[in-house]
């Protein structure tokens, strides 16, 4: 496992014990940085504009289309890592 595999793992387990949870948006973004460095660019069809939380999570993920995934993890990381500091 090469080291950012390590710290991005290491960082999505640091996130679920934070004290206090995130707001929305930026739980968000953690969702599309995540989706994007764990499994690439978006797949799949849009949800229904009448499954907001799904149409908003899709479209989240979209915006970082063509990010390499080492990038991703990066961001992630270093969000977590911001959000860490906060407490």
């Amino acid at each position: 496992m090469s080291d950012i595999d390590a710290k991005f793992k290491q960082a999505a387990e640091d996130v679920t014990a934070l004290s206090e949870a995130p707001d929305n948006a930026v739980k968000l973004k953690l969702y599309a940085l995540y989706k994007q460095a764990s499994e690439g660019d978006v797949k799949g069809d849009k949800p229904s504009m009448f499954d907001f939380v799904g149409a908003a999570k899709y479209n989240a993920w979209s915006e970082l289309s063509g990010t390499a995934n080492d990038t991703a993890k990066q961001k992630y990381i270093d969000l977590v890592e911001a959000l860490k500091a906060k407490e």
